[in-house]
């Protein structure tokens, strides 16, 4: 009886350690200082509460000289402000309550900040309730989001992976872009949805794609797209239009159904 007691209640300690690690929330101004201060990143079971910039914008803007929008001398220059990212930086099951921005753009100043990922870049089964914003950045090594929600607006556009990546059963609830995407191994979209019209113009997939079973719910945007290698679109639904002008194959024009 003694046993069966005491087993009791650490089946019980377990349950509500188990819940309180579920209800967990970090702040992300915490994770900032971790970042700044060379730690690697990782959380699962987590809130994040407050907007995670990982472009550092605001402690950058106080290093920079004041600019005026649209000035003379600015016209041809690059204004692009890069934040090195070089830790680890690991999200399983977590929640991002507010903004997750890896770019912002300035209005202001005119300064367009990026944040670079050198290290691996996991968020795994995460839910983004609002805004995530990966426009410009490079990802050198592992990026993977299969199994997260994009419940805002998102954006790769521009943005460079260069190993390993994975969208696989992602849901994009808003309109998603990856306009001029670079994909410099095969990337995983297959049971991936687009609740929204998704663009993919002038992205440029190097070494295949997977789209199987991935649903587009309005409007595909294959415009000016090239793929190079395994091209799989088996079970692939378009609900509306697919423009697919001057997309190449492997060297051949875009065909569906």
């Amino acid at each position: 009886m003694k046993n069966f007691t005491k087993l009791a209640g650490l089946i019980t300690c377990f349950l509500l350690t188990t819940s309180i690690v579920a209800q967990t929330k970090i702040n992300a101004s915490d994770i900032m200082n971790d970042i700044k201060s060379g730690k690697g990143i990782t959380y699962k079971n987590a809130t994040i509460v407050g907007e995670l910039d990982f472009t550092f914008m605001n402690e950058q803007l106080m290093k920079l000289p004041k600019r005026r929008k649209g000035s003379w001398w600015n016209k041809n220059s690059d204004n692009k402000i890069k934040k090195q990212i070089s830790t680890k930086v690991s999200f399983e099951n977590c929640t991002f309550e507010d903004n997750v921005f890896a770019y912002i753009h300035d209005e202001d100043t005119g300064y367009t900040f990026v944040a670079n990922f050198e290290d691996v870049a996991i968020f795994n089964n995460c839910v983004f309730k609002e805004m995530a914003m990966f426009k410009y950045s490079h990802f050198s090594n592992q990026a993977d989001f299969t199994d997260s929600k994009f419940n805002g607006d998102t954006t790769f556009k521009y943005a460079d992976f260069k190993k390993d990546i994975s969208f696989s059963n992602a849901i994009f609830r808003e309109g998603s872009t990856f306009k001029y995407t670079i994909f410099n191994r095969k990337v995983n979209f297959s049971n991936a949805v687009f609740k929204e019209s998704a663009t993919f113009k002038y992205a440029k997939f190097k070494d295949g794609v997977s789209l199987n079973k991935t649903r587009f719910e309005e409007d595909l945007d294959f415009k000016y797209t090239k793929v190079n290698g395994d091209f799989d679109i088996a079970g692939m639904h378009v609900e509306y239009d697919i423009d697919s002008k001057y997309t190449n194959i492997n060297g051949k024009k875009f065909r569906y159904n």
